[in-house]
C-alpha cells in the first residue's frame, strides 16, 4: 500500500505534545563544575534545590567544583599492599627475628615429642 495515514505512528486519541498537556516545567538552575580534566558538566537543579559543591565528572569520574581556575586535584589512590607489606609496617626486622626464633623452639619441642609429623 504506497498510501497512508499521516499520522502514522501516533496512537489513537494522541493529541499534540506540548506544556498545554504536560502543564509548566519547574524553574531550573543550572551549574557548571569543572573538572582537573577541563572537562565542564552542567546538571539541572530545581531552583529550590541546595547545590552539592562537589559533583563527578560524566566523562572521568573525577571530582568537580564550580571553580573553573582552580578545580580539585584527582584523589591519590594508594598502591596494593600484600599482607607481607602490612606486617612490616608492624613489626621491626629485630622483632620479626625474636618471633621467628621463639617459632622455631616450639616447633622443634613439639616435633621432640611427636605432635608433628613431616
Amino acid at each position: 500500500m504506497a498510501g497512508g495515514s499521516a499520522i502514522r505512528g501516533s496512537r489513537v486519541g494522541a493529541g499534540p505534545l506540548g506544556e498545554a498537556e504536560r502543564g509548566d516545567a519547574a524553574p531550573r538552575l543550572y551549574v557548571s563544575y569543572y573538572c582537573s580534566n577541563g572537562h565542564q558538566t552542567r546538571p539541572a537543579f530545581a531552583v529550590e534545590a541546595q547545590v552539592p559543591e562537589t559533583w563527578d565528572c560524566p566523562r572521568c569520574g573525577l571530582p568537580a567544583n564550580m571553580d573553573a581556575e582552580n578545580p580539585p586535584p584527582p584523589p591519590k589512590t594508594q598502591p596494593y599492599k600484600t599482607h607481607l607489606a602490612y606486617v612490616k609496617e608492624r613489626r621491626s626486622d629485630s622483632e620479626a627475628a625474636k618471633i621467628l626464633a621463639e617459632a622455631l623452639v616450639d616447633l622443634r619441642k613439639r616435633r621432640e615429642l611427636g605432635e608433628v609429623f613431616y
